[in-house]
């Protein structure tokens, strides 16, 4: 989920996820290159204090659960830049930027997240993976983009995004490599692994990343993380409840709510009224939560969707998600031909204290 610094237990759930390149034993420029630039990154932010200093604690805990094997400089630092976002340097210190810090807030459990992504990065040696990974593509002589007549077939060209979408690719690929691992590490710590799904659907919900995934993204989308880790969601967490029988006294304690949303289903039906089919599925959900239809307040306009629910039109039902899988039905009304459509934008879930839990956004109305 988090961008890298240089920017279910079962074999079947692990081998989805390999096929990747070796380190020579000998290759050492990742960690030279972060020992290197720890004193400017360190000018440029500062050891967690207050509340956030639960992020050391929680990266303590995650770390006691590592093999002995190398040895990395463990620290957690803020940067004061009100970003949504971390990253991390191959000696073993993580940034943790200041709007995600306050985002996850006090949260044991959210900042185990967060963490154990770096983590595993860092250990996996992820910086290492992708510069041996584009070393070996060059040796295969991928031509370079050759400018000339631009109404002349460039082969080139074509060699060129292949070459840049087989890179998106590999590095989506060392994202959910982590996260895989970040899962299976947060269970063995006493961080309950919905901690991770729940802080991605925070991000998303909260406006940072996209639905779809494009081929040249380094990162992959929150509706391919849920759906490449569902199994792995499912085997970190028996392997956490094994591990502590009794939730609430774990390090992390009690697991989050946490809501996947299935792609909206749009239909019109036979009185020309639009139906808008919402499936959702809810894991810890106690008691109930809120199923939101928000109209944009400008078609296409970027939104703040911490304030939209306060001034677009919306339609609200709630749900205690009493089966595996409950569906949400909200009927719009025929449009009026002498008014233009409204924009029904997304779909958001919250919980009983109004906190966004999850949001989709909703496939636009065919005229």
């Amino acid at each position: 989920m988090l961008s890298v610094f240089s920017r279910t237990t079962s074999a079947q759930a692990s081998a989805a996820f390999l096929d990747e390149p070796d380190i020579p034993p000998n290759f050492t420029l990742d960690l030279e290159t972060g020992a290197r630039l720890r004193s400017q990154l360190f000018a440029q932010s500062l050891p967690p204090t207050g509340g956030y200093a639960i992020g050391a604690v929680v990266l303590k805990q995650l770390v006691s659960q590592l093999p002995v094997s190398r040895s990395f400089d463990w620290e957690v630092r803020l940067i004061n830049d009100n970003q949504l976002n971390a990253y991390a340097s191959p000696e073993g210190t993580i940034y943790v930027e200041s709007g995600l810090a306050r985002l996850v807030d006090q949260s044991p459990g959210l900042w185990a997240a967060i963490l154990s992504h770096e983590i595993a990065h860092i250990v996996r040696r992820d910086w290492a993976r992708r510069y041996v990974y584009q070393k070996s593509r060059e040796r295969d002589s991928i031509p370079a983009i050759i400018l000339g007549d631009p109404g002349l077939p460039s082969s080139s060209w074509s060699d060129a995004q292949k070459a840049s979408a087989d890179l998106g690719q590999f590095c989506r690929r060392l994202e959910l490599n982590a996260d895989y691992d970040s899962l299976m590490l947060m269970a063995r710590a006493g961080y309950h692994p919905h901690f991770v799904p729940a802080l991605h659907h925070l991000l998303h919900a909260n406006g940072l990343g996209t639905v779809r995934t494009s081929l040249y993204a380094m990162h992959p989308c929150w509706e391919e993380r849920d759906h490449e880790l569902m199994r792995a969601y499912v085997s970190a967490s028996i392997d956490f409840e094994h591990r502590w029988p009794e939730w609430y006294a774990s390090p992390g304690g009690n697991p989050p709510i946490v809501i996947f949303v299935a792609k909206p289903a749009v239909k019109r039906t036979s009185n020309q009224q639009w139906e808008i089919q919402v499936s959702i599925r809810c894991e810890n959900l106690v008691g109930a939560v809120e199923v939101v239809l928000r109209e944009s307040p400008m078609a296409g306009a970027p939104q703040d969707h911490a304030l939209v629910d306060q001034r677009s039109p919306e339609l609200r039902q709630l749900t205690g998600c009493t089966s595996p899988s409950t569906t949400i039905t909200f009927v719009l009304p025929a449009s009026d031909p002498g008014n233009p459509r409204p924009h029904w934008a997304d779909v958001s879930v919250f919980d009983s204290w109004g906190a966004v839990l999850a949001r989709v956004e909703l496939p636009k109305l065919p005229h």
